[in-house]
């Protein structure tokens, strides 16, 4: 018995020591052909086998083999580490696996590999952003910031991926310490007047997305597209086609957020407006070597480092250097216009009486509602005076570019409150703006708008307050009528009315003797003798 039961063990032994060797040329040539050495030994490989011996009672047992039970588990854990060395998530510890399962691991492993290799080899570097998800990137990260009065605003940055034709933005694996919105999504209207809710309603509304491995169903599409440059996206909806808006809710909020990158940004642009992009295309090529995307239109799952949607705005026509993230202050922004549109002055000087030199001043000429109704007169009291006058109707500003030349040439602005005000931006720094107030205790609100804004722009400001009897309105109203004698009362019955009657509804007919002496005190302060 015992002598037979010897044989039997030699035989099983000798039987598995064959198949071991007959399995070793396979190794070394899945070796040579893969060129990785896999994380298994000899002493591994042959631990797969269970080699018995009898014990003394003639029953079979293990043979230690140096812990094969904790080898095959390592293995398990070796093959998926190896398939797992791109993925950004960090998941529980793989399974323990099967031999036939590890020997499968092993090969999808080495195939992604080789894979691997052959996208090195065809692009030169790894493109990680143009491959799903569940290959290596780093951690992405998500803030927003929804505090602000004016403008809600998200930045992202790591892999983060927009799709423009639905609206989404993608941000992918993101870390631990990123902004988690409720069901991984957040949606903000990227333009700067949260407060209006009906103006805000002109701004479509992007989606912000939280995804990544794991979430099947918020599973990022793959990229078509990859930029090596950060994204800025912004609406050129609400009042846009506002001057005034135009520059207060786009062109500096878009300024303080994209000039940091020195022309290395990619604009996107929701509400697309061709018109508007034509009109400003100076100010948007100063701030990107890149033509603009219409985000709206963009079928492209676009890859990019660096994601900001909304732009960063602090007040009415001026920016706070306290909130700017980079410290810029509202003569940066001057200066920054005067080289977009590469305008001559920087700074006004006095103009010698002496020597005939006759200050340049621009009078801007409105129609329809808050026009000066004797408008002539007022140009031939300013030249008489002392000034070379630019008459402007609405004509003249509409080749924008022009007309900025037209102003940076000018040392005066002067005009009834209104948005042509705004071109007071391209005025040379120590330059004077002039406000013509309409009737209707509007001083406060017309100076929160562009008076409190001109000392921050380099230039001195100067008011000229209509009175009751240099406003149309009272060829309309009674005098003993609440518009002349309680105007507070009908800003108090809302912005509508206000509107409608003090701005909407008159024309300013001008003391042109009172005109004449406040434009002679401007002459005094712009000359020297």
């Amino acid at each position: 018995m015992t002598a037979g039961g010897n044989e039997s063990s030699k035989k099983v032994v000798s039987g598995g020591a064959l198949a071991v060797w007959l399995l070793l040329p396979l190794v070394v040539l899945v070796v040579l052909k893969t060129d990785c050495l896999p994380q298994v030994t000899v002493r591994q490989l042959f631990a797969q086998f269970s080699f018995t011996q009898p014990a003394a009672d003639g029953s079979a047992n293990k043979v230690p083999s140096s812990g094969t039970e904790s080898a095959t588990q390592q293995q398990a854990v070796d093959v998926a580490r190896l398939k797992s060395a791109h993925d950004p998530v960090v998941g529980a510890p793989p399974p323990t696996a099967s031999s036939n399962e590890m020997a499968a691991g092993v090969a999808d492993a080495n195939g992604d590999l080789k894979n691997q290799t052959e996208l090195l080899a065809m692009n030169g570097e790894r493109d990680d952003s143009g491959v799903n998800s569940d290959v290596a990137a780093p951690r992405s990260k998500l803030s927003c910031n929804f505090s602000f009065y004016r403008m809600n605003i998200c930045a992202m940055e790591g892999d983060v991926r927009t799709h423009g034709k639905v609206g989404t933005v993608y941000v992918v694996s993101p870390s631990d310490d990123s902004y988690r919105p409720e069901n991984g999504t957040v949606t903000i209207r990227p333009y700067p007047r949260k407060w209006e809710k009906l103006t805000m309603q002109l701004a479509r509304e992007v989606t912000i997305r939280s995804s990544g491995p794991g979430a099947a169903d918020m599973a990022p599409p793959r990229c078509t597209v990859t930029h090596d440059v950060p994204a800025v996206v912004f609406s050129t909806g609400g009042y846009s086609s506002n001057f005034f808006h135009a520059v207060t809710d786009i062109v500096i909020p878009l300024y303080n957020t994209a000039r940091e990158y020195d022309g290395r940004v990619q604009l996107v642009v929701t509400d697309y407006s061709r018109k508007w992009i034509a009109k400003y295309r100076h100010v948007l090529g100063a701030l990107s070597a890149y033509p603009v995307i219409d985000f709206d239109a963009d079928d492209d799952v676009r890859c990019f480092p660096k994601v900001h949607v909304g732009i960063e705005s602090h007040k009415e026509l001026g920016i706070n250097p306290v909130l700017s993230h980079k410290g810029y202050t509202l003569m940066d922004f001057r200066d920054f216009l005067r080289s977009a549109y590469s305008l001559k002055r920087a700074w006004s000087t006095p103009v010698n009486r002496t020597s005939g030199g006759r200050p340049r001043l621009v009078m801007l000429l409105r129609r329809h509602s808050r026009a000066l109704t004797n408008e002539a007169e007022a140009v031939a009291a300013a030249a008489e005076v002392g000034f070379e006058v630019v008459a402007a109707g609405p004509e003249a500003v509409r080749d924008m570019a022009h007309f900025a030349e037209v102003v940076n040439s000018c040392d005066v602005m002067v005009g009834v409150h209104g948005a042509g005000l705004t071109n007071m931006v391209f005025l040379p720094h120590n330059g004077t703006a002039m406000q013509i107030i309409p009737w209707g205790e509007m001083k406060w609100p017309c100076w929160s708008i562009f008076g409190e804004t001109v000392p921050d722009m380099g230039l001195r400001y100067v008011e000229y307050e209509a009175t009751a009897e240099e406003t149309t309105l009272k060829d309309v109203y009674p005098r003993d009528h609440p518009v002349f004698t309680n105007p507070v009362s009908i800003h108090k019955q809302g912005f509508d009315q206000l509107w409608k009657i003090f701005l909407d509804g008159q024309n300013v007919t001008l003391d042109i003797n009172r005109f004449r002496g406040v434009m002679q005190q401007i002459y005094q302060d712009v000359t020297v003798t």
